[in-house]
């Protein structure tokens, strides 16, 4: 069953709603039957995605655009305040807008930016939006894209790996004051996708990898998981399976437990442990 959330007629805001995985999703949405808002920086990618998803809605009414940046909570108010004059209350936020420009340890560069968008971007969302979703008293999604960068943290890109690793806590957070707030219909969830091929992920190719999902395949694995009432949406692709994922974040874990150096599974010294761990019966 598709959870009631979902259901046609119902609102559904996405951030980060003009390409990748929030279009996705916003399309989807909209062929469901939902009144969807795209939330966006303003510019020519939120036009073409607004022009994009009307096609597909019932009538021209269902969807909206609004220029949008995450980093202001004010921005976030009046999108709360635009969407609520046009539809109504809102059953589905989902948290999405994030960047990735690559970061180092040393070099400040991108760091606070990174940080607004993908962390407080998302605690801001679920803020400004969560308290009048519970007081509806009917059914709601908050619906908050993390990463698996930020479960097992690989060296690379510390900056999105610290706010995507916020993102889990915090939606850890929110989901145990949801679940004990009295009369609350309203669930939150950690999107976590594997390898999509993105405008976020693409670099320079023009072509989806053979190991990467689409956006499409993504959200749909979304919606069916959050239907079935996952908290950890844990996304496989094309090239790893759940069962992989889950080895690499158990090993993860037992960095803590067993007092191995941080990152251990890039560590030389622990690459034949962590191999022979690989085929190793959970």
């Amino acid at each position: 069953m598709v959870h009631p959330a979902f259901s046609p007629s119902h609102v559904a805001v996405v951030t980060g709603g003009a390409s990748g995985i929030g279009l996705a999703a916003a399309k989807r949405f909209t062929s469901m039957g939902l009144k969807v808002a795209i939330a966006d920086l303003a510019g020519e990618k939120l036009d073409r995605a607004y022009a994009v998803v009307s096609e597909l809605a019932s009538t021209g009414d269902d969807v909206i655009a609004v220029a949008t940046d995450v980093t202001n909570v004010e921005d976030l108010r009046k999108l709360q305040q635009t969407v609520n004059d046009r539809f109504g209350g809102i059953a589905v936020l989902m948290n999405n807008a994030g960047i990735q420009p690559g970061s180092s340890v040393f070099d400040p560069d991108h760091w606070d930016r990174i940080i607004a968008v993908n962390m407080f971007g998302i605690v801001r969302g679920s803020q400004v939006f969560g308290p009048d979703m519970i007081r509806r008293g009917k059914p709601g999604l908050i619906i908050n894209t993390g990463s698996k960068q930020g479960i097992t943290t690989p060296p690379g890109d510390p900056a999105y790996n610290v706010s995507k690793s916020g993102v889990k806590t915090f939606t850890e957070a929110l989901q145990h004051e949801l679940r004990n707030t009295k009369d609350c219909h309203v669930t939150a969830h950690l999107f976590i996708p594997g390898f999509v091929y993105t405008p976020l992920t693409a670099g320079d190719r023009t072509e989806k990898p053979a190991g990467a999902w689409t956006p499409e395949q993504t959200v749909d694995f979304m919606l069916e998981r959050v239907s079935a009432g996952d908290f950890y949406i844990l996304c496989p692709d094309n090239d790893v399976a759940r069962s992989l994922d889950e080895r690499r974040i158990l090993w993860a874990a037992n960095d803590v437990i067993k007092n191995r150096p941080p990152l251990s599974r890039w560590h030389p010294d622990y690459q034949s442990e962590f191999a022979d761990f690989l085929n190793q019966d959970i």
